[in-house]
């Protein structure tokens, strides 16, 4: 029986113009003009691609055929079976298959395996070197969101005072360790903000005029609520997050190829993402020991809460999601701190 051929344009690598040939299959060799070679030495064209088909032939250029249905039908009547990724390819069963089981292995390791890993590299970076993310996070916040405050030189040292009396009475215990290089600010943070604390790596705490306004009769509310900052500070949280939220937004910059939003967002991601429900009770859990040890009545912070919700309402639209008052304010968590011992 002749075997079958089939046109194609041969591109010997050593002349510009092809040569037209006529190619068939003996045996296991591919034949045409005056070449012989095994088929298992052929760099076969991927067969899911449409368009024309290249046959690559090692040292001796390559074989193009203008038509790829004409060639993937001579290939198989020459006996040429199509790879199992080929068949793969071409099974929408399997396709469909492979698309699930790739979103399922993104899905686990952007929830476990990023967690993991951003954790572990945290664990390994010494304190010292959060503070230059905390100023760059908080220079973006001046930038932003936030103005100079407008409370009094005075008041703002009273606070100060209020703040270094709570912590130098904490440190004098034994159990609640109070992270070094505090730094405690003001800012009025306007209508968008409203009464809000927050903390940022390194060490940065910062309370808008607006909640020391609210509470400013309250001292032992605000008291708490810069303990549960100072939580979220030993804690490192705030790089946490800012290593979790990084390690997805990169591998969305890889899949996507798309580099300069993770370079230029990478400061916001510090302060735009919400603290898990595990930091926020960590953070909890650290301020009720902290006031504890303290001598500070943590029950006012239920007074807070009553404060902002008669005040201010629903404070869902403000940008900073870790600040305080953008925190649930269930009835479990203020009966945790009016509890006489920490969760944990």
């Amino acid at each position: 029986m002749k075997p079958v051929s089939i046109d194609a344009r041969w591109f010997d690598g050593h002349q510009g113009r092809p040569t037209l040939v006529q190619v068939w299959i003996e045996g296991r060799e591919l034949c045409f003009a005056d070449q012989r070679l095994h088929l298992d030495e052929l760099g076969w064209p991927d067969g899911f691609q449409r368009g024309q088909r290249q046959l690559q032939l090692p040292g001796r250029g390559a074989l193009t055929f203008q038509q790829a249905e004409i060639f993937d039908a001579w290939a198989l009547q020459a006996g040429r079976t199509p790879g199992w990724i080929d068949r793969w390819q071409r099974s929408a069963w399997l396709a469909a298959a492979s698309l699930m089981l790739s979103a399922l292995l993104i899905a686990v390791g952007l929830t476990g395996g990023l967690p993991w890993a951003a954790d572990w590299l945290v664990r390994r970076i010494p304190p010292s070197a959060e503070a230059p993310i905390g100023e760059q996070a908080m220079k973006l916040l001046d930038e932003q969101w936030l103005r100079p405050s407008e409370l009094t030189e005075a008041e703002q040292a009273m606070w100060r005072r209020r703040f270094a009396d709570m912590l130098h009475r904490t440190d004098a215990q034994v159990g609640v360790v109070v992270p070094a290089g505090l730094d405690l600010g003001f800012r009025r943070g306007g209508r968008m903000l409203g009464p809000n604390a927050f903390a940022l790596p390194g060490g940065k705490l910062c309370v808008t005029d607006e909640l020391i306004g609210l509470m400013r009769d309250e001292p032992d509310a605000v008291l708490t609520i810069l303990a549960h900052e100072v939580g979220h500070v030993q804690g490192r949280h705030g790089l946490r997050l800012a290593a979790r939220a990084a390690a997805v937004t990169a591998v969305a910059a890889v899949w996507l190829g798309d580099y300069s939003s993770f370079i230029n967002g990478l400061p916001a991601l510090i302060f735009t993402a919400s603290y898990s429900r595990d930091h926020e009770r960590e953070a909890d859990d650290y301020a009720r020991r902290l006031t504890l040890a303290a001598g500070v009545d943590a029950g006012r912070i239920a007074l807070f809460f009553k404060r902002v919700r008669d005040t201010y309402g629903a404070q869902d639209e403000s940008p900073l999601a870790i600040a305080f008052s953008s925190h649930p304010a269930d009835s479990e968590r203020v009966r945790h701190f009016q509890g006489g011992e920490a969760t944990r």
